[in-house]
């Protein structure tokens, strides 16, 4: 019963796995997302599929010892020189809320964002316009 279980875990742990990076691909695609923040995805779908084939390995009783295996599953830190990100400390603006209160937290950030744009957006045109206004009294009085 454990070796079924387990396997039904490995073969539904892997399909999610497809599952994100299909999304992610859709995401990216279809710029719900920035390149960066894509990339930075696709790193930790692709950490999750090693960690994936370490698992099927140790299953099989392939590859290190389990308890390498084990331990380097869990363990946090450097990889390639990147950190785990969920391994860092949370921050204060963050910590504590939930999944609707980050997406709202996310949602108006960008608001504040869209409106610091608008704004500079009014500026830049309004100094577009006066360069132009400037260029015409040049032309006028030359």
């Amino acid at each position: 019963q454990v070796n079924v279980a387990i396997r039904s875990s490995l073969q539904s742990l892997r399909e999610k796995i497809e599952e994100l990076r299909e999304l992610l691909l859709r995401a990216v695609s279809t710029r719900q997302i920035t390149q960066l923040e894509g990339d930075r995805r696709q790193n930790l779908v692709d950490d999750l599929l090693t960690r994936h084939k370490q698992l099927e390995a140790s299953y099989r009783n392939e590859g290190p010892e389990p308890d390498m295996t084990r331990s380097s599953l869990m363990a946090g830190g450097v990889k390639r020189g990147v950190t785990n990100p969920w391994l860092l400390e949370e921050s204060e603006e963050t910590r504590g809320l939930g999944f609707d209160e980050l997406r709202q937290q996310q949602r108006r950030i960008i608001e504040e964002q869209d409106a610091g744009l608008d704004a500079l957006s009014s500026i830049i045109s309004r100094q577009k316009q006066m360069g132009q206004e400037i260029g015409n009294e040049l032309d006028e009085q030359n």
